[in-house]
């Protein structure tokens, strides 16, 4: 073990997530939330679906994030030594937001077996129980991939399709994963999870990193990307990413342009009962 526990290990397994874990320190995680605002001022808003989503092509502070040998060795002792980022976006919610997530799986919507894909959730500010932090179902990942459909008429809503389960889930029994700026969670590829408005005066920023082992395929039509950022890729199953060598080159703009529109396109030979 490199980062976690034989019983945080076992945790996950048995219950789905892990939280709190530490990747820096706090200063050290205000630092990014200092570039990540100066990027919305010289970028615009860091949206879901453009900026805001695969942003490690974009920005180098993004991609140190990805990076942290803490956060990689936590994922290493769940998911072996070689590692791609599949996907990554910036969850940003304002202050007194209603924004939300809605229970959902990653699973039902990411396309890819086997499914060992794990989540780090990166805090850059405090995520309270007020400001919505992530919550989980435990267990609930051991009951597979759950219908999803789409919640009409929810505009705030942070899923770009609006996705959610089907089935009544138990928030009696939902564990919430409050974090404060430079610590992380992990969750299951299957755990169910989502998220409240945030309730409080500050912004509550985190970075969702999908880390999955280079032994895992996409299984739709189109050939994906992904960053190696640890070990070898000894399977070829998605072609690399280019890292940023600064943020927003204009020929990295158009290569992130490029990917997005592979990866959203590549959603829609997916059927919306089991893998949207």
């Amino acid at each position: 073990m490199k980062h976690l526990t034989r019983e945080q290990v076992g945790q996950f397994h048995s219950e789905g997530y892990i939280s709190p874990l530490t990747a820096m320190p706090e200063a050290e995680a205000r630092a990014f939330r200092d570039r990540l605002e100066a990027s919305e001022r010289e970028s615009g808003p860091l949206r879901i679906g453009k900026y805001g989503s695969k942003s490690h092509l974009l920005f180098t502070w993004v991609d140190e994030i990805t990076r942290n040998r803490r956060l990689l060795d936590a994922v290493e002792d769940l998911i072996g030594e070689d590692i791609l980022i599949y996907t990554l976006t910036l969850w940003i919610k304002g202050a007194k937001d209603g924004a939300f997530v809605d229970w959902h799986q990653d699973a039902s919507y990411f396309g890819l077996e086997p499914k060992e894909q794990v989540t780090a959730w990166v805090a850059l500010s405090e995520s309270s129980e007020q400001s919505g932090c992530v919550r989980v179902i435990p267990r609930s990942h051991l009951g597979g991939v759950y219908r999803h459909s789409i919640r009409e008429g929810t505009s705030n809503h942070m899923l770009p399709r609006r996705q959610a389960v089907d089935t009544e889930v138990d928030e009696a029994s939902a564990v919430r994963m409050p974090l404060k700026p430079g610590q992380f969670s992990l969750h299951h590829t299957l755990a169910i999870h989502g998220s409240e408005p945030n309730l409080s005066d500050d912004r509550r920023i985190g970075v969702g990193i999908s880390y999955i082992p280079t032994r895992v395929r996409f299984t739709g039509k189109a050939r994906l990307t992904g960053m190696l950022v640890r070990g070898t890729d000894r399977y070829g199953h998605f072609d690399h990413e280019r890292a940023p060598v600064a943020n927003c080159a204009p020929d990295q703009v158009a290569y992130h342009a490029q990917v997005m529109k592979n990866y959203f396109d590549s959603k829609k030979d997916l059927r919306l009962a089991d893998a949207e």
